[in-house]
């Protein structure tokens, strides 16, 4: 009975699995996760889903890569899957091994299976070490390695992340063959919508946005409710919204924290702007960097500038 009392209280954590995966490394960088459970799910969407019917109390997902850019999948569930926050972010280096059966040499390689993202990023090193391999879609890094251990996906070996190492009996063919040695994969924790929690100076904010109409300068309009308030964009992308050829709405990363004037004020601005404005979330940037920005876009000077205009309206004397 002690032990299902344990486990009634622990919270659940999907992530896209199997063991072994970039993504369940993202999770293990989650001190509250930490000894709690970890689902395994196929896809973002599963995911996300675990979070909405509560059957997870948060899901990693990937959303970026600094070689291939923004995940589409999950920047457009994030887009259209309501009461979701984004309350954490962290980062993965992006580092390839080829593995295969027990017993099998490089030599003997023609059939590589790999994720098509992983096998864009190791094309280099293919062509080079096996010109005249061929190439086998995966549905993830980590299925492309068991398909080739259980001998079900006609490969002779695969691409797969390092920790696969650790789960299953493989032969190392070659590790670090990812043709970018700087490649990090960004990724976040996703809850139910919760309050953000306090600023730490060192905060991102990402959202969606849609533009009103397309008209010349329209993305600028928009861009301007962040300019005007000194706030930097460490990430501005297009997704189509689907109901018409040409229509997009914009997933948008900003320096900052909601419960900062400057912030505040520009989505404010955004949602007079915008026909649909989703918040995703305000939390601490992984890499920890503090956001500096002038004087003039102080918490202060927000706060001035409303007193004196509260001012004028009373029609109290100026000083």
């Amino acid at each position: 009975m002690t032990d299902l009392a344990e486990a009634s209280v622990r919270r659940t954590y999907s992530y896209l699995g199997p063991a072994g995966t970039f993504t369940e490394a993202a999770l293990a960088q989650v001190p509250e996760a930490r000894d709690q459970i970890w689902r395994p799910v196929r896809n973002v969407g599963e995911a996300l889903s675990d979070v909405v019917d509560e059957t997870s109390d948060g899901a990693m997902i990937a959303i970026e890569n600094s070689v291939d850019g923004g995940v589409s999948t999950a920047q457009d569930a994030l887009a259209t899957v309501p009461g979701l926050r984004i309350v954490g972010e962290y980062l993965v280096p992006v580092d390839f091994v080829l593995v295969a059966r027990p017993g099998t040499r490089l030599e003997d390689v023609s059939v590589v299976a790999a994720h098509p993202v992983a096998y864009a990023q190791c094309l280099q090193w293919l062509a080079e070490t096996l010109p005249a391999h061929s190439h086998i879609p995966a549905a993830s890094n980590v299925a492309s390695a068991l398909g080739v251990l259980e001998g079900t996906n006609g490969a002779d070996a695969a691409i797969a992340p390092p920790g696969i190492l650790e789960h299953h009996e493989l032969e190392l063919l070659a590790e670090h063959i990812g043709d970018n040695p700087n490649a990090v994969t960004r990724f976040v924790l996703v809850s139910r919508t919760v309050a953000a929690p306090p600023p730490t100076g060192a905060d991102k904010t990402s959202l969606i946005a849609e533009l009103p109409e397309d008209h010349p300068g329209a993305l600028l309009e928009m861009l301007e409710q962040f300019a005007t308030r000194g706030i930097n964009l460490s990430l501005l992308a297009s997704r189509p919204i689907g109901d018409a050829l040409g229509r997009y709405r914009f997933v948008i990363d900003a320096d900052g924290h909601i419960h900062d004037e400057r912030m505040a004020d520009a989505l404010l601005g955004l949602r007079r702007f915008s026909p649909k404005v989703v918040f995703l979330g305000s939390y601490p940037r992984a890499d920890r960097a503090v956001v500096h920005y002038p004087e003039r876009y102080s918490d202060d000077v927000f706060v001035e500038a409303r007193d004196w205009l509260r001012g004028l309206i009373s029609g109290e004397p100026e000083v």
